[in-house]
């Protein structure tokens, strides 16, 4: 029975670090647009979040049963859905064999296990639901019920068309208990929630401290070299289709231009820094002249050069040599070895590129400002434009200014004090 359960959990624990990396990007994009900043708590939360929905789907459908001829046959006691509450008391009975005691009852039953289990199941959503989510018990019980419901018809459809007949059974107990877990874990989740510090002002310490965090920056820069490395790519495939293979070599330092260059130049950002809410403004507050930012995409196209090829090298075998991919996994480190010793220059280019890439990370992140050579040398910086989830200031109203009437002597008249402004936000 142990083993039953480790499986799940061990399951999730190998498929969380390929889920993660692939969800990163996204996830921090969607941080920084929302909170503008990425701060460690949140990151935890969220990514705790993640494990725990894994390890919660891997509960229900882990161990996967092996399809034969006589599945459904193997399975036909789970083939009808169980639609009577309080069915459970029933099954806690029977594995009892009608013998009243403590042990039969509650600690050596097995229905009874498997209903803490069910309890437990949903109880995290209900604490990540109160404390990340800021979410209340009526929203609570139904996102519990939602994702209790999901579960159980994904057994009932056989992991939803996976497999001819369903391997557990769809239990309308199981809806409740799942349901009830979720709602005792919003309120135990209270006092724990109450004394620790909410995200957002932990969100609002990282903010203080950097205004413009270099991840924000860095997740920018590499949306904006997907984004070019696709570009490119479509502009090449363009370019063969409309019969101009002499202009492909033009593609890529055209669609830098443009992309790194003109676009800034026009707008004051490139794609990539408008999805992740910043701006290019000069350090000294002055217009934005078309050198500034050519030399800005100059410096930082020398550095990102390894990655931009890497990137563009990626799409090109995708699109065009699939059959690459398979070689390479056949391939043994003495091939590989064979290949750097055949091409010794590109070898040390490439270790050459990389080391540069790193290099200039390192600097930047040891300037004062986290400024890199790109913004030093341009006089460019980056500057956040408000958030989605930034409090704005309400304007102030102007409120009358009540005229006190003054007794006026014949030997002197005083003045009525002049109107005070009213500061308004901007």
């Amino acid at each position: 029975m142990t083993d039953a359960y480790l499986l799940p959990i061990k399951t999730a624990a190998a498929l969380f670090p390929l889920i993660a990396l692939a969800l990163f990007l996204p996830t921090a994009v969607v941080l920084y647009r929302r909170h503008g900043v990425m701060s460690r708590g949140r990151t935890l939360s969220l990514y705790g979040f993640l494990h725990y929905a894994l390890s919660a789907f891997c509960m229900t459908v882990v161990p996967l049963p092996v399809r034969s001829a006589d599945m459904c046959t193997r399975y036909a006691l789970v083939a009808d859905p169980q639609l009577i509450p309080g069915n459970t008391f029933g099954d806690i009975w029977k594995e009892a064999h009608g013998k009243v005691g403590l042990n039969t009852l509650v600690l050596q039953n097995p229905a009874v296990a498997g209903t803490l289990l069910n309890l437990l199941l949903l109880l995290p959503l209900g604490v990540f639901l109160r404390y990340h989510f800021r979410r209340g018990l009526r929203a609570t019980a139904a996102l519990g019920f939602g994702a209790s419901l999901f579960f159980e018809l994904t057994q009932w459809t056989g992991v939803w068309g996976l497999y001819a007949c369903p391997y557990r059974l769809f239990d309308v107990d199981d809806l409740i208990v799942n349901t009830s877990g979720a709602m005792l874990g919003w309120v135990l989740a209270g006092p724990v929630a109450r004394r620790l510090p909410t995200l957002e002002t932990l969100d609002g310490r990282a903010l203080a401290r950097h205004p413009v965090p270099f991840g924000r920056r860095l997740t920018a820069l590499v949306v904006d070299l997907v984004g070019y490395a696709v570009a490119t790519l479509l502009a090449v495939v363009v370019s063969h289709g409309a019969g101009a293979a002499d202009l492909v070599g033009w593609v890529p330092a055209a669609t830098f231009a443009g992309w790194f260059v003109i676009l800034p130049y026009l707008t004051g950002t490139t794609p990539g820094k408008r999805l992740l809410r910043l701006r290019l403004v000069a350090s000294d507050g002055s217009a934005l002249p078309l050198w500034r930012p050519a030399v800005r995409a100059a410096l930082l196209g020398v550095a990102a050069l390894p990655l931009l090829a890497g990137l563009s090298f990626a799409a090109a075998v995708l699109l065009f040599e699939p059959g690459f991919i398979d070689a390479a996994r056949r391939a043994n480190g003495e091939d590989a070895m064979y290949l750097v010793a055949s091409s010794p220059e590109q070898a040390l280019v490439t270790v050459l590129g990389v080391a540069m890439l790193v290099a200039y990370g390192l600097r930047t992140l040891r300037h004062p400002e986290g400024l890199g050579p790109h913004e030093t040398v341009s006089g460019l910086r980056n500057e956040a434009l408000p958030h989605a989830r930034a409090r704005r200031p309400r304007n102030a109203m102007a409120t009358p200014v009540a005229v006190i009437p003054v007794a006026v002597t014949p030997t002197a008249v005083e003045a009525p004090a002049p109107r005070q402004k009213t500061l308004t936000s901007v």
